[in-house]
């Protein structure tokens, strides 16, 4: 009789576009480099349009809350396709700020000679 043997199959997670960008820029961070979108795009084989919009994820919280700086690329003579400024781009990561309430932007007073004084009303 013949055996059933199983055949574990090793998975392995293929980064995703956000995590891929997220990696080169801050590797060119580390370096002081700037990348524009054209940079980016040769780089990592994805679309400029999907680039600049991975970017936006990158900032908000529940993708790291990134810094994502941009500036225009000076010195650069910008052909007949190209018009107005070229945009180039770094990541830095971002500030992480102590817990907030999330109902009330406003930091709660706290008056420390109230609090060890004064006695609950009931």
């Amino acid at each position: 009789m013949r055996r059933n043997r199983r055949v574990r199959s090793v998975k392995t997670s293929v980064p995703s576009q956000r995590e891929v960008l997220r990696d080169v820029l801050l590797s060119a961070t580390e370096c002081g480099s700037w990348l524009t979108l054209r940079e980016l795009a040769q780089l990592t084989q994805f679309g400029e349009a999907s680039i600049s919009a991975q970017l936006r994820h990158l900032r908000k919280p529940k993708y790291g809350s990134y810094v994502v700086e941009k500036r225009v690329r000076r010195g650069l003579v910008v052909n007949d396709v190209e018009h107005g400024a070229v945009w180039e781009y770094r990541l830095r990561r971002g500030i992480q700020v102590g817990a907030q309430r999330r109902w009330t932007s406003k930091a709660l007073p706290f008056n420390a000679a109230v609090a060890t004084t004064a006695a609950p009303a009931y």
